[in-house]
């Protein structure tokens, strides 16, 4: 699950953590368009969209009546919402925003301190990751032609309290449901709802299962239908291959910084862009925590990697140009221009010679074709 860049201004100026789940971060880079001082990450922030309500009031009930018109940037539009899920297990443990929808823990606002996990800790962390790895999977093979988002997420919830596990996106900071589906121009946190998935749109499916007190997260691209127009496929695998040289380059001593110009400088010399108003993060018994992983290039001070750190990297890459638009649910993150993007999520492992994905691929999962076809590592990817 992606994290706004804001963490960072908040961390530096307000000494907390804002994470990119909470709709104030939504807003915040929302409605804003101003320079920073050097020493504050840049933040990919806008002018507010152009907006107009107009409002009526019914004869005799003096109900005001108000009609918000929003400017959608591409094809996608919201849909019918079903009510919010619940989980009623009481044998499964729940996050401690799972009631109230805030959390509660915090890491330091010092962005180089960083979690070392334990060897118990961690295996909690690889028990979790593969709960979400299986979920991803299930959920995954559903998508076509004629489902809905909607029915996804049931899938999702369903699947994730099978296995003892509570869904880490349902209520956290309000979030609605049990898992993200961002379809085409939306670059993260699409709400699941009743539109129907179309034959050659294209799905990021984002799951995080919390399962014994630790989250697992990961996303993977589909293609509805199994086929899509050229320039989608070739975006798919770019933001593929990017993550896989990224992820790849993981190895205690190195510093975190060092990944974003990575993903950068493949995705431009292609012709793409990366997202800088989300991020990657720590990942443990908090869902987001240190360290903030930017997706391109930057001289922050997010600490070296060392044995026992856990965070993910998940880059968003688009078409063109890389600004975000927040849908008035402001939860929902869709291109400026309308056009498409793409993203890869794994939960990684710092080991003491490299890096393992906790939410790596099982032998039953499915190959897709960037797998097959990619230029850094073909076949399934399991660490180095």
């Amino acid at each position: 699950m992606a994290m706004s860049n804001i963490i960072i201004f908040a961390a530096l100026v307000f000494g907390n953590l804002v994470d990119a789940w909470s709709p104030a971060a939504s807003l915040l880079f929302s409605h804003a368009n101003q320079k920073v001082p050097r020493h504050v990450l840049t933040m990919n922030q806008k002018e507010p969209t152009k907006r107009r309500v107009s409002s009526t009031k019914a004869k005799g009930f003096a109900i005001e009546n108000k009609v918000l018109e929003f400017a959608y940037s591409g094809s996608v539009r919201p849909g019918k919402q079903s009510p919010q899920r619940v989980v009623t297990n009481s044998n499964i443990v729940l996050p401690d925003y799972a009631l109230d929808s805030r959390p509660k823990k915090t890491s330091s606002s010092l962005p180089w301190v960083i979690e070392v996990k334990t060897p118990s800790e961690i295996e909690l962390m690889r028990a979790a990751g593969r709960c979400a790895r299986e979920v991803l999977d299930i959920a995954g093979q559903a998508i076509q032609p004629g489902i809905t988002t909607d029915e996804i997420d049931a899938l999702v919830h369903e699947e994730t309290l099978k296995r003892g596990a509570y869904p880490s996106p349902l209520n956290y900071h309000g979030f609605p449901k049990s898992c993200c589906t961002s379809v085409n121009e939306i670059i993260c946190h699409g709400i699941p709802d009743d539109r129907k998935l179309c034959e050659g749109d294209i799905v990021n499916l984002d799951i995080t299962c919390y399962l014994n007190g630790y989250h697992g997260d990961c996303s993977e691209m589909f293609v509805v239908g199994g086929d899509t127009d050229d320039k989608s496929k070739e975006l798919i695998q770019v933001t593929y291959d990017c993550w896989i040289k990224a992820m790849s380059f993981v190895k205690p001593g190195r510093d975190y910084k060092d990944i974003g110009g990575i993903i950068e400088e493949y995705v431009t010399e292609r012709g793409f862009t990366t997202i800088k108003s989300f991020c990657g993060h720590g990942i443990g018994s908090v869902f987001h925590t240190k360290p903030n992983i930017l997706h391109y290039k930057n001289n922050e001070p997010n600490g070296q990697m060392a044995p026992g750190h856990t965070f993910t990297i998940e880059p968003m890459i688009c078409v063109g140009e890389a600004k975000c638009l927040t849908w008035p649910d402001q939860w929902t993150a869709a291109t400026q221009d309308g056009q498409r993007t793409a993203q890869f999520e794994h939960t990684l492992l710092v080991t003491e010679t490299g890096v393992v994905p906790l939410t790596g691929k099982l032998p039953d999962s499915p190959v897709q074709f960037w797998e097959k076809e990619s230029k850094i590592h073909q076949g399934i990817w399991l660490g180095t």
